[in-house]
């Protein structure tokens, strides 16, 4: 069906055909009836047995295909597991180097490369405290100068 409008149409008439379908042969029947429908639009319409559960009519399916559903999803997650416990890892070493810990097994280029990120961590440290100082010093020489010109009027009111 090419007009989006008259698909969407046919497709909800069906939906509510298939789901009534499903309905009567779990009454009818006894099955166990478990249906996912996802529409053009990713709309998602499911219907399972009251008699049973989704996870246990998915859990049958891979028993009797022998289909493991979830294991390339699982098989995915264990590697981004692994992948963040390495970054960490390396992470946890490198502030136990740069905490001065740990550095028994570095060669000499290694530790030149720590010594020169100390270094430029050192500059801007230095950096913001110079600015930082820089800063109170100019806020407390506009606080003198509004201190004096105060005392000059009051001493000028006084006279």
């Amino acid at each position: 069906i090419e007009n989006s409008t008259n698909r969407q149409v046919t497709y909800s008439k069906r939906r509510a055909g298939i789901m009534k379908k499903a309905r009567e042969i779990t009454v009818l029947c006894d099955a166990q009836v478990s249906l996912v429908m996802f529409s053009s639009t990713g709309k998602f319409s499911e219907y399972c047995s009251p008699s049973t559960e989704m996870k246990k009519i998915f859990e049958r399916y891979q028993q009797v295909s022998g289909i493991n559903l979830w294991s390339a999803q699982s098989e995915k997650m264990q590697n981004t597991l692994n992948h963040l416990k390495e970054v960490n890892r390396n992470l946890r070493r490198e502030v136990r180097q740069r905490m001065g810990e740990d550095l028994e097994g570095l060669d000499i280029k290694e530790l030149r490369g720590l010594e020169q990120n100390i270094d430029e961590a050192l500059k801007l440290v230095r950096n913001r405290k110079y600015h930082v100082i820089s800063t109170q010093t100019d806020t407390y020489k506009k606080k003198l100068k509004n201190s004096e010109e105060t005392h000059r009027s009051l001493m000028h009111e006084l006279n």
